[in-house]
């Protein structure tokens, strides 16, 4: 019995490549305690006539990060070539993928000079690097998406559950959807999953029917996906919100048990936290077809890629743009000749900046907001429903 299920649930996990790196960055259960929402004006007052020390610290060493680091890395680089208005000194500094080494770098960093610091990669160094300099009023641009350590001096570049939940969930509410029920996965992935669509919910007025989580089992997807059947025709919900990662195997599981156990696709609007367009293989499934799920501006990925691609001969990891995106956001603040340039109140300012994946900005609780773009799956293909808002100033957000 347990040599034939224990495959099967190590295939439930997540799956390497995009949904890894993402790991890394977002849910690790020991990144906990924040330094508290706020950041004022802090920040060092800065020469803008002087070049700007930024230290990027990063996993180089780590065996199992090292070509996350490296492709990060490759894309500050290229940032601070093309973003050439601003004088930018970058230093590397390797974490080794832990956060006690991380505490010691960002201390290292910010004794040799640094004025601001660019990741780490994981939750739990970026904790640590950002309680390292806290008290010297140093900014940390970390690379996690995980805002339990968001807050004070640290700001989040990675893409956040609770921004997709508001965009999924506004584009509802515009098309007349008024009651939901949740899947997640019973971990710690799923869990911030969870509590995102309901806020989202909340904020959007739509009611939350039920919240039904699963085990990481083939017989856990199973009974979720009967119980989660049950109350959408119990409680008349119209909508069916997934936190599960396409890469993981209990989605086709839930896109197939889902419509058998009654829940029909046409009937009952799928919609997915996570991206559907990362997994083709995925879109002749029953449960997939009209799904919606929120992505980045196309447009701006793709240019990014061929820059990235043309300079270094590899396609850029998917985190690789957040390095350049932190870049572009001290660049754009020293080419305006700002002495407060690395300050909280300017690196939140409402205009946000342009990124790879199109325009964005960080907020006071230390968390950020990106445009997003809604799309769905017709006839076996990606289609863009609700273009990604090309500022703060329109619809989309």
């Amino acid at each position: 019995m347990f040599a034939v299920l224990s495959p099967l649930r190590k295939a439930l996990r997540p799956a390497a490549g995009l949904v890894t790196a993402l790991a890394l960055s977002a849910c690790d259960p020991s990144a906990i305690g924040g330094l508290g929402v706020g950041g004022g004006n802090s920040g060092p007052k800065i020469d803008p006539n002087k070049p700007i020390q930024v230290a990027l610290l990063l996993p180089k060493s780590d065996a199992q990060a090292a070509s996350v680091a490296k492709s990060l890395e490759q894309a500050a680089r290229m940032a601070v070539e093309e973003l050439s208005g601003a004088k930018i000194e970058l230093k590397t500094y390797d974490t080794s993928g832990a956060a006690s080494t991380a505490a010691a770098q960002a201390q290292r960093a910010v004794d040799e000079g640094a004025k601001i610091i660019l990741g780490p990669l994981r939750a739990d160094a970026v904790n640590g690097a950002g309680l390292a300099v806290a008290d010297e009023g140093i900014n940390v641009l970390g690379f996690s998406n995980n805002p339990s350590i968001a807050g004070g001096n640290v700001f989040l570049l990675g893409p956040t559950f609770n921004n997709t939940a508001d965009r999924l969930m506004a584009h509802a509410r515009k098309n007349g959807k008024k009651s939901i029920v949740i899947i997640y996965s019973d971990d710690i992935s799923g869990q911030f999953g969870r509590s995102a669509i309901e806020l989202a919910a909340s904020k959007n007025g739509i009611r939350v029917v039920s919240s039904e989580g699963y085990s990481l089992s083939v017989e856990g997807v199973t009974a979720t996906a009967k119980a989660a059947a049950a109350a959408v025709a119990a409680g008349d919900a119209d909508s069916i919100f997934i936190t599960t990662e396409a890469n993981n195997a209990a989605m086709p599981m839930l896109l197939n048990q889902l419509p058998a156990n009654g829940v029909a696709p046409d009937q009952v609007q799928y919609v997915g936290l996570t991206r559907f367009d990362i997994r083709p293989d995925l879109f002749n499934l029953p449960g997939a077809e009209g799904v919606w799920f929120a992505l980045p501006d196309q447009s701006s990925q793709t240019a990014f890629a061929n820059r990235f691609a043309a300079k270094y001969g590899e396609a850029p990891h998917p985190l690789a743009g957040l390095a350049y995106d932190g870049i572009s956001a001290i660049a754009t603040l020293a080419q305006q000749g700002r002495g407060d340039a690395l300050t909280a109140k300017a690196l939140t300012r409402g205009t946000g900046f342009n990124g790879t994946g199109g325009v964005f900005r960080l907020t006071a609780d230390g968390t950020n907001q990106r445009a997003l773009s809604v799309a769905t799956i017709k006839d076996n293909q990606m289609v863009i429903l609700d273009p990604a808002p090309k500022s703060f100033s329109g619809a989309g957000f």
